[in-house]
């Protein structure tokens, strides 16, 4: 055979072919930046695909996630976990036929307890008020809490399909009872990404418990290990050797930069199984990326004195310092652009929420911590324009029974406890939702969790049914087969 004669190859060197590609590249590199831009100010419209979203390929989507179902109200979620179950007859749904009733033989059918040592009726040890405009009624347990009722939306109706606090946990934090699957927060980046590339899309405020369950509450299941929750413990350096020597900063950059060249180099031999290594590599740089924001964003020194006073920082209660503490960092971490924030409790020298006795003094020292930082946080957030973007969600993983365990405690009740959502499209000043006469179980308006989720995602411009991910032969979803979104307490 012959080859053909009429085929003359024209070679080009290197300068004349990036003289010749200039414009190319910096187009592509122009498309890139506006599409992440797009992504993060959720300005995008539906996604092509009517039922699900398209799965991540490029290791670069875990910033700019997918794009939007619908007009988001919220683009942050700040999640202040009640850890243990806090009393809904004792806080937000006041119940005067207890106090009738007190000491006296419960009126209703009781369901099997945790611990099984049920007493008499037990009224709440605290008042109740009404607030605001709305007129809506706090236990004299939050005093700050209470003068934002207005912006509150108060669900009284949720249940729990678990009445033990680790299967509860899991339920509450992953949409399913038993541990491995993906948490909301890693759900939230894995749809939408994350506006800020120099933090984790998902922090985690450790006050100092962590809930029964462990760990695997703020996981990331089977999504990408990108989108697990960053636990920050409380003090100045909330991630262990944040902080290199300075003499080893360069040397630092250039092991990386071997390792990321090393991965590249293996996942090229991979033919496109590479999620674990590109994981990997997003985890390593964005390490790297942190040694510089998290001090700045850790050091309060340019906040003012009445706001450091207002979180209850200087306050004489150290469990309130550290809850004060952890609170402000949740505000300064939405105004980076860190997607799902979760604080968890302080130790108060009592058993979390969980008031098998004692309810009074356990209940009290609880409130005293999270109360005064809570009210500071919604002011906050509103006086900075934020708290309409900010979804903020106040809750247990389940209630508590109206009803004695023992004398003077409450067992674990999932039938019907009260939580309460505030800003990112919240509609203020409004109940959803009731409990029996007694607050033991719901009767109008019933909820269960993946309700709360599928209505957080809504607001958060995600439709629950379609942010899917393919594991296990099915497209798994935060809320499973189940969720719907609560339209009553949508602005």
């Amino acid at each position: 055979m012959f080859p053909c004669r009429r085929l003359s190859l024209n070679p080009i060197n290197r300068r004349q072919m990036l003289r010749q590609t200039a414009c190319g590249i910096g187009a592509v590199a122009l498309s890139t930046l506006l599409n992440e831009e797009a992504n993060s100010a959720g300005r995008n419209h539906l996604n092509a695909d009517p039922f699900k979203f398209d799965q991540l390929t490029n290791p670069q989507d875990h910033f700019s996630g997918h794009p939007l179902h619908h007009t988001a109200s919220a683009k942050s979620v700040i999640y202040l976990y009640m850890d243990g179950g806090p009393s809904q007859v004792d806080s937000f749904d006041p119940k005067p036929r207890l106090a009738k009733e007190n000491g006296q033989v419960f009126g209703l059918k009781m369901e099997p307890t945790q611990f099984n040592n049920n007493g008499k009726t037990l009224a709440s040890p605290w008042t109740f008020q009404q607030y605001g405009q709305s007129g809506i009624p706090v236990s004299s347990l939050f005093p700050n809490i209470a003068k934002h009722v207005d912006k509150l939306a108060v669900i009284r109706s949720m249940t729990s399909n678990f009445s033990e606090h680790t299967n509860a946990n899991y339920f509450l934090h992953t949409g399913n009872g038993f541990q491995g699957r993906p948490s909301m927060g890693a759900w939230a980046g894995y749809g939408l990404g994350s506006e800020s590339k120099d933090l984790p899309g998902f922090v985690v405020l450790n006050g100092g418990l962590i809930p029964p369950g462990g760990m695997d509450c703020f996981g990331s299941g089977f999504l990408p290990a990108s989108f697990q929750g960053s636990l920050f413990s409380n003090g100045p350096m909330p991630v262990a050797n944040i902080q290199p020597p300075e003499k080893v900063a360069g040397m630092q950059r250039k092991k990386l930069d071997l390792i990321r060249d090393l991965d590249q180099m293996y996942t090229q031999s991979m033919q496109g199984q590479t999620d674990p290594i590109e994981t990997a590599i997003l985890n390593y740089e964005l390490a790297y990326r942190m040694q510089d924001k998290v001090p700045q964003l850790m050091d309060l020194a340019n906040e003012s004195k009445s706001t450091i006073s207002s979180y209850g920082i200087d306050s004489g209660n150290s469990a309130t310092q550290i809850y004060g503490r952890q609170c402000l960092i949740a505000r300064r971490l939405v105004e980076q652009g860190v997607r799902f924030i979760e604080v968890t409790c302080p130790a108060v020298g009592t058993d979390r929420w969980d008031q098998h006795s004692g309810l009074k003094s356990g209940h009290e020292a609880n409130s005293l911590a999270v109360d005064q930082p809570i009210g500071a946080l919604l002011e906050d957030l509103e006086a900075r324009g934020l708290l309409d973007e900010t979804l903020v969600v106040w809750s247990g993983e389940f209630g508590r029974t109206p009803f004695a365990q023992g004398s003077d405690g409450r067992d674990h009740n999932p039938f019907g406890f009260s939580l309460w959502m505030a800003g990112g499209g919240v509609r203020g000043g409004t109940i959803y939702g009731a409990t029996d006469e007694y607050g033991y179980k719901a009767v109008q308006g019933k909820l269960q969790i993946h309700d709360l989720h599928a209505t957080m995602l809504h607001l958060l411009g995600v439709d629950h049914k379609r942010l899917t991910y393919r594991w296990g032969g099915r497209d798994m979803r935060l809320t499973d087969v189940h969720g719907k979104v609560v339209q009553e307490v949508i602005a």
